[in-house]
């Protein structure tokens, strides 16, 4: 009787040792999302047990090349809808946000900036997202709108790169979104602008076609688009769409 009890108490001790490994959701979104898309996927994660959510922040036009290379995504979550179109993997993309841009500037402002008319400035140090990202496409809309013609001293390839060079004082200003001065705090100081409101952005989501885990990635968009999901983006600083 004990040679039985001790066979199935190893039997069960064997069967609780190989408990299901964490189902995960792979999400490339934009540099931008980085403070609201952290936030919601801790809750995600609360939320649904056994489920991890793993993010890829970056540029979107460098997330839209990865995935069309073949880099295993279950979500993409574009700063802009030109992005979303060079995934053709992309499935029924929908808009979830909104955000335009601002203009950042060390604590104290040394420069002096006061608006758009300072980036034209050759002996001000100034930074712009490349053309290709969608907050350096924003910026050339509202400079176009403002008939500025800017003096870039550097140009990033995603907008928390071009913020990283206000913060550590690197440069003068640099055009960024309102939700990235907002995740700064007291570290920069944000300046608004008229034009902004000619280079509005919209933001997609989508789950994509090989998915890995396609019911848990929709499951993700979905809480992304839920009341819960609109209040964090909100308190990020973005607009509804």
């Amino acid at each position: 009787m004990r040679a039985l009890l001790l066979t199935v108490l190893l039997v069960l001790a064997g069967c609780s040792s190989q408990e299901e490994p964490p189902r995960t959701v792979t999400v490339f979104a934009a540099a931008s999302l980085t403070e609201a898309f952290t936030t919601l996927g801790k809750e995600f994660e609360t939320a649904n047990p056994g489920v991890q959510v793993a993010f890829n922040f970056a540029g979107s036009s460098a997330l839209a090349q990865q995935i069309n290379q073949g880099a295993p995504a279950d979500v993409f979550a574009s700063a802009a809808p030109a992005n979303m179109q060079q995934v053709g993997d992309a499935k029924e993309p929908v808009t979830f946000a909104k955000n335009q841009l601002e203009i950042a500037v060390p604590k104290g402002n040394p420069g002096k900036v006061t608006g758009l008319a300072n980036f034209a400035d050759e002996s001000l140090d100034i930074a712009l997202c490349a053309e290709q990202v969608p907050c350096g496409a924003a910026a050339k809309k509202a400079l176009a709108a403002a008939g500025i013609t800017a003096k870039p001293d550097t140009l990033e390839q995603d907008v928390k790169a071009a913020l990283t060079k206000v913060r550590l004082g690197e440069v003068d200003a640099a055009l960024v979104y309102r939700t990235d001065v907002k995740a700064a705090g007291a570290e920069v100081e944000g300046i608004d602008f008229p034009e902004a409101a000619k280079a509005v952005n919209d933001y997609p989501i989508a789950v994509l076609g090989k998915a890995p885990n396609s019911a848990q990635a929709k499951a993700f968009v979905d809480f992304v688009r839920s009341d819960r999901g609109k209040a964090v983006l909100a308190e990020a600083g973005f607009s509804a769409p």
